[in-house]
């Protein structure tokens, strides 16, 4: 039974599977793969796109994006050279307006300081003229002492002046008597020296009234206590007239 085998296999339960398939043409098929690989593609891109805009990754946009900031720091940076000018500007009129001040405030010291002294100068020259009519006598008025700026130096300042009868000049000379202490121990000092004596500074000419001032200096370390005054009229070996201040 070699023939009811074969049909068996061939048609029977046991016979391979067969397909059948519609015969298609083969440039249809490559038509069919170009459009699948170009919708593969364009998914591919528009995704890409898609991600990158999304991103901020646009090279356009990033480009125009830089062109913004550098504008915006270029105006920034202009801004701020603005400023620093108006600061510089601010700081050299504050300054300015600083020295302005600081020098009227010191015009406006040393006149209130001289038109004191005027004031006093009016009212002394007011009672200078209604004294009496005596013997011309010698006075001494404001006599003060004070330390300068530097170590040992001191300036002193008086104003000699002639009451009553004043027919003829005074003259005369000045001394001056230092009592200080230096290395504990207390010296006394005399202006001028003998040997400067008839030093011009120290010589006294006036009718009416003079003004003295001077400066003397002694060691950095000695203490000035107290500085005398004494006035004599030539021809005379005792003092007219003295007086004493203490030196803070």
């Amino acid at each position: 039974m070699p023939l009811l085998r074969t049909l068996k296999q061939k048609f029977g339960i046991a016979a391979p599977r067969v397909a059948v398939r519609a015969h298609v043409p083969w440039y249809w098929r490559w038509i069919g793969i170009i459009a699948a690989g170009a919708i593969v593609g364009g998914v591919g891109w528009a995704t890409y796109d898609f991600g990158m805009s999304f991103a901020g990754f646009r090279q356009s946009e990033a480009d125009r994006a830089l062109a913004k900031l550098n504008e915006t720091i270029g105006r920034q940076q202009q801004e701020n050279a603005e400023l620093r000018a108006q600061v510089a500007h601010a700081e050299r009129q504050l300054q300015i307006e600083r020295a302005t001040y600081g020098e009227l405030a010191k015009q406006v010291k040393s006149l209130a300081g001289e038109n004191a002294a005027l004031k006093e100068d009016l009212a002394f020259f007011q009672s200078l003229m209604t004294a009496g009519r005596g013997e011309g006598a010698v006075t001494i008025n404001r006599f003060t002492v004070q330390q300068e700026t530097l170590p040992g130096e001191y300036r002193y300042r008086l104003l000699l002046v002639r009451t009553g009868q004043r027919a003829k000049e005074f003259r005369g000379s000045l001394q001056l008597v230092l009592n200080l202490v230096q290395d504990d121990k207390p010296v006394v000092l005399t202006l001028p020296p003998e040997s400067e004596k008839n030093a011009k500074e120290y010589q006294l000419s006036f009718r009416f009234f003079q003004r003295i001032e001077g400066i003397f200096k002694v060691a950095p370390d000695a203490i000035v206590k107290s500085l005398q005054v004494r006035v004599f009229e030539n021809g005379s070996n005792a003092p007219k007239l003295t007086q004493t201040v203490g030196v803070s």
